[in-house]
């Protein structure tokens, strides 16, 4: 399987006609979510970063691949405390695509923790809310997984909703 962690061109279209287009605003949802799961930022090199966020006392609790259409990517999980953050280094050959140009500043997300990724996924569709997916997507992440979606915020800011599967 050939899992996109970054937007693609048409993603990107997509992802800002969304936000030229003026939507009737959602309306205010109940969802159960209390925390800042974490920040993700792509990298130009993990070894550096990972060495750097090492020095202000955080540990990697997790590394694994992922596939992007252009070869093998690398996240990085590194922690302090309660402080999450998420760091990935894309194939060479996307790297200054996407994240030496990029436009949209080098925080590529900010994950909010949920009990339950598919009542998630509902409530916010129901209220008027438009995930950037189709359903929750699943990566081999942690012991059992995880399932995560994004939402776009009115200044493009990506929100994700992510479920660490138990």
């Amino acid at each position: 399987m050939l899992l996109k962690l970054v937007f693609s061109k048409s993603d990107r279209e997509t992802y800002h006609s969304h936000l030229k287009v003026k939507h009737a605003m959602p309306t205010k949802v109940n969802l159960n979510f209390s925390k800042l799961q974490h920040i993700g930022i792509p990298v130009r090199s993990l070894e550096h970063t990972t060495r750097f966020y090492d020095l202000l006392g955080f540990e990697e609790v997790m590394r694994k691949p992922f596939s992007h259409p252009e070869g093998q990517g690398t996240c990085v999980m590194m922690q302090k405390g309660d402080i999450m953050m998420e760091f990935y280094q894309l194939p060479q050959s996307a790297i200054e695509r996407e994240v030496i140009i990029r436009k949209d500043g080098q925080i590529d997300h900010v994950a909010f923790d949920v009990p339950d990724i598919a009542i998630a996924f509902d409530i916010l569709k129901s209220c008027g809310f438009a995930p950037l997916q189709d359903a929750p997507v699943y990566l081999d992440f942690w012991d059992k997984g995880v399932k995560f979606f994004h939402i776009v915020g009115p200044d493009g800011e990506r929100l994700e909703f992510n479920q660490i599967m138990s």
